[in-house]
């Protein structure tokens, strides 16, 4: 068959969407995006030539309605359909559904897709193919000298319907389990046991095929490190491999191929025991969210020759490239790590990754998108390629460091760590790193690093203040410039709590004690500690947050203070009600003309079910009292006036004490 691709419609979304557009728009190919209304406004929408409409939100709705896809690239006048991954990409009926349509499928042959769908099946054919296996294990034989056992989903992959029982008691009960998770993810509730391999490797091998009997085996690539059987980290090749395991994976991959007649992209996935003998898990009939590693590697765009196999050309030329160098990709999510890697949502303030040499970002978002609830949380991948692993992982860890990453909570400081932890720098490599890891990897920030990026955050807020026109106070009932000021802060995700004081002086913004400040914008802040000068980028968000990005880190802040302060636009002396409230008492005798002492408590103001104190600002004469209990104050009221008869007191002024 040979067919002209000009228009491709990519049933998919997000960042694969917006990488095969990428792909498209260097061979001359115009694009459709499909979105659901959820995805109105996404990025692959943005960048798609033409978009088509799926009404609804929930993937069972949208995505996976095959139905409307296909008529979708009618309407939209494409003559190609490229499913990317997930959602639809290895449905057998959906690709014979395109192309009873009259489209061309940039994917493998239907045939292909119903011998893998079920990874049982497949499995009985691997073994007629000679390729190595585990042996499976009939769950209602399973004895304890058979544990630990895996329950896989026979059907679909992404770890959904996959269980660990290492208690022959819990086995009932898994298998229910995940043949119910399975059924909801697939629409096929088969499950089958095999031996759970312990500290085993998760290595597979890149196949791409044409019609005319060319078949490349690309590689390894080594996807250890998952979460929830879910990969977060892959690289390639895959590292410390000898040449005889290697050999067999490429062979067994090969086999793999041939006996199902495939066609384009696929990969064949393997576990890797610690003895090294390798055993076929699964063949993925469609493109891998990992495949840019490959592509670094060899020099090569995966995608182009799947358009290419697609239209009937052979692949160019009878053998591979040469692979150069090594890959790593990390995949940054919207997700909380420390609390069992519950996805976030929200408004993604900024996005930017450094753009350096040996860098790719493949992304489905932009700075002012907002991460929903519909769909994967990952973000985007970020992959380094450079002459040695070494090279790759350093490059790979030190730009996510870079990134300034704003709003939701993600796994990028996992990442980082990740990336630099002794095993994964060793190639200490297996499928069980994050559950011995986890904890360290996601403790809170060194506390003395968070509280000086708390304190740049302050005085980043004065300056911006200041160059607002005012003065930089921070008490709401003191306000004296020659006293101490008073922020706090909340460290997020860790909720540590940072109270940092400074002084606002005729010569400028003077930190706590121990700490130089340089400079100081709104923006911008450089500190002096230690002997050492350190830069951070401050950046304001919504709801109080404030983002503090550093050379060595990132930090995330929510001011505490709820109110503004109002007395930043008063004359000193004036004691303003720091948040709307009742005044319930004042102090004893207190009336005008009335001396008092620095810091004495002169009102109480019942406020949001707590009382809060409004302490002099200054020891002098009380000259006003606008304040009487009962009273009902709203944020900003004039309560009293102190006037300043002796030098003062110093002590810190709380917002919200």
């Amino acid at each position: 068959m040979t067919a002209t691709i000009h228009t491709l419609l990519v049933a998919n979304r997000g960042e694969i969407a917006c990488r095969i557009f990428r792909t498209c728009r260097a061979l001359g190919i115009a694009t459709v995006a499909v979105y659901s209304d959820a995805d109105a406004g996404a990025l692959h929408v943005r960048e798609a030539d033409t978009a088509v409409r799926l009404p609804g939100a929930s993937p069972s709705a949208t995505y996976l309605r095959g139905d409307l896809v296909v008529a979708a690239a009618l309407a939209a006048g494409a003559d190609a359909v490229h499913p990317g991954y997930g959602f639809l990409s290895e449905n057998a009926g959906f690709a014979a559904a395109v192309q009873d349509a009259g489209l061309v499928w940039v994917g493998p042959p239907v045939k292909a897709i119903e011998l893998m769908a079920s990874k049982t099946r497949a499995k009985e054919l691997m073994a007629a193919a000679g390729v190595p296996l585990l042996a499976p294990v009939e769950p209602g034989a399973a004895r304890a000298e058979d544990l630990p056992l895996l329950l896989k989903a026979a059907s679909g992959g992404g770890g959904r319907g996959m269980r660990i029982v290492r208690e022959l008691g819990d086995l009932p009960g898994e298998l229910t389990a995940a043949a119910a998770e399975a059924l909801s993810a697939f629409g096929d509730g088969e499950v089958f046991a095999e031996p759970y391999v312990e500290r085993g490797r998760h290595v597979e091998v890149q196949i791409m095929a044409d019609e005319h009997d060319g078949v490349w085996a690309l590689g390894t690539r080594d996807c250890s490190l998952q979460r929830r059987h879910q990969k977060v980290i892959e690289e390639a090749p895959a590292p410390g491999l000898d040449d005889t395991v290697r050999d067999t994976l490429h062979e067994a991959a090969t086999a793999a191929a041939r006996a199902v007649g495939y066609r384009g992209a696929g990969t064949v996935e393997f576990l890797v025991a610690a003895d090294g003998r390798p055993y076929f898990l699964e063949m993925n009939t469609r493109l891998q969210v990992e495949h840019p590693v490959t592509e670094a590697v060899f020099g090569i765009d995966l995608v182009a020759l799947q358009i290419r196999v697609a239209e009937g050309e052979p692949l160019p030329s009878l053998t591979p490239p040469q692979p150069a160098g090594h890959a790593v990709e990390a995949r940054l999510y919207a997700e909380d790590p420390a609390r069992d890697w519950q996805p976030q949502t929200g408004a993604l303030l900024s996005f930017d990754v450094p753009d350096e040499p040996g860098l790719r970002l493949d992304t489905g978002y932009t700075g002012g998108d907002t991460v929903g609830v519909h769909y994967d949380p990952m973000l985007a991948k970020v992959i380094a390629h450079a002459p040695t692993r070494t090279e790759a992982v350093r490059l790979l860890a030190r730009a996510l460091e870079r990134a300034r990453v704003h709003g939701p909570v993600t796994n990028r400081e996992l990442l980082v760590r990740s990336l630099r932890h002794p095993d994964f720098v060793a190639a200490r490599l297996d499928t069980g790193f994050y559950d011995r890891h986890l904890a360290a990897l996601t403790a809170g920030a060194d506390e003395a690093d968070q509280r000086l990026a708390a304190t740049a955050a302050a005085l980043a807020e004065a300056a911006r203040r200041t160059a607002a026109g005012g003065v930089a106070r921070f008490g709401a009932w003191r306000n004296l410039p020659s006293q101490p000021r008073l922020r706090r802060y909340r460290s997020e995700p860790d909720g540590r709590e940072h109270d940092v004081t400074y002084r606002t002086t005729r010569g400028g913004l003077v930190p706590d004690e121990g700490i130089g400040l340089v400079a100081a914008r709104p923006d911008r802040v450089t500190l002096e500690t230690g002997g050492v000068t350190r830069h951070f980028a401050v950046t304001t968000g919504g709801s109080d947050r404030v983002y503090v990005d550093t050379a060595t880190g990132s930090y995330a802040f929510t001011a505490l203070s709820r109110f503004t302060d109002p007395a930043e636009r008063t004359q000193p002396g004036s004691l303003l009600a720091p948040m709307p409230g009742t005044v319930v008492r004042l102090a004893e005798g207190l009336v005008a003309g009335a001396a008092v002492e620095a810091g004495q408590p002169l009102i109480w103001l019942e406020a949001m079910k707590m009382e809060h104190r409004i302490l002099a600002p200054a020891s002098g004469t009380l000259t006003a009292l606008h304040a009487a209990p009962g009273l009902q104050v709203e944020v900003g009221a004039l309560l009293a006036v102190v006037t300043e008869t002796a030098a003062p007191a110093v002590h810190p002024a709380e917002e919200n004490a």
